[in-house]
């Protein structure tokens, strides 16, 4: 292993320049190869889990999550607050913002975004969950592809470009991710889900970070400054491919299950019939759907 390690530290050092050296010795930035495993063992899981979870019931998992979102949402909240306060005591600049002008507040920095990249192993239990509990249609391609990179992309961006330039899009995504990992929290508790309404938000809020990042991205190519330039054109690209798939989520989940609704209404479905609504029928419904539920 320890050859493996040093091979692949060759290459990389070739290939992208001198590390930052005021991350070496960290945990899980030494090496890439346990950021390598650590995605392969989640792409098997994912490939493998549903298979194994078949043929038994699913597990309802409500007391792990509510405790696991409130988790995530606490320490969303903490890098947030700490990446705008380190931005605010290093005057960073929007426009461009080089790795080594910030003085105290780059370490700050470079600290909570170790944690930023932390969290994104953390986050592979979102699509555990999934299988535990045979939600099997909420792991699309956009869930894993998102998962298994942001893993891979950040323990490249702590290793070159720990802190500058690179703070923006995690700071829009760990707001982004109060709003999400609180919303999940509250929906495993049922006798909050009917007082939950900002879930579509979220997704408009991602998508807004993406385009927003893109933005503040390319003022540095525009502006450049001492950040390097490819992993500025890197970012864009990754961006572009999130909105993208994205987009694509939004119009699946929200436009299409409007156009249904408007279809049923119009053609006189239980919901309505005659211009009235059927209210025992919708009862009926609703009470199936709750009988059949299992969290």
């Amino acid at each position: 292993m320890e050859l493996l390690d040093k091979t692949i530290n060759s290459y990389l050092d070739v290939w992208l320049g001198p590390r930052d050296p005021r991350v070496k010795g960290w945990l899980l930035l030494e090496n890439y190869t346990p950021t390598f495993i650590f995605s392969a063992l989640y792409l098997l899981i994912v490939w493998l889990g549903p298979k194994y979870m078949r043929n038994k019931q699913p597990f309802s998992c409500r007391g792990v999550l509510v405790v696991y979102n409130l988790g995530l949402t606490l320490l969303s909240l903490y890098m947030f607050y700490e990446l705008v306060t380190g931005v605010w005591e290093g005057g960073y600049n929007f426009f461009c913002q080089d790795t080594h002008s910030g003085g105290e507040a780059d370490m700050k920095i470079i600290r909570v975004l170790w944690w930023y990249y932390f969290s994104k192993l953390i986050e592979f239990m979102d699509t555990f969950f999934f299988i535990l509990r045979k939600n099997n249609h909420q792991i699309t391609v956009l869930h894993v592809y998102h998962h298994a990179t942001m893993l891979n992309i950040w323990w490249f961006v702590m290793n070159w470009v720990p802190c500058g330039h690179s703070y923006f899009g995690a700071t829009l995504n760990s707001f982004i991710h109060v709003l999400m990992y609180s919303y999940y929290g509250l929906s495993a508790v049922p006798a909050m889900r009917p007082y939950l309404w900002w879930k579509k938000y979220i997704t408009q809020g991602q998508l807004t970070q993406f385009v927003l990042t893109i933005f503040q991205t390319s003022c540095g190519v525009v502006w450049p400054c001492a950040f390097p330039q490819g992993w500025l054109y890197f970012q864009i690209s990754y961006m572009i491919s999130l909105i993208i798939l994205f987009t694509n989520f939004y119009i699946q989940t929200y436009n299409k299950k409007a156009s249904s609704r408007r279809k049923e209404y119009q053609n006189g479905s239980t919901a309505t019939v005659n211009g009235y609504t059927n209210s025992f029928s919708s009862l009926e419904n609703n009470v199936k759907q709750r009988k059949q539920r299992k969290d």
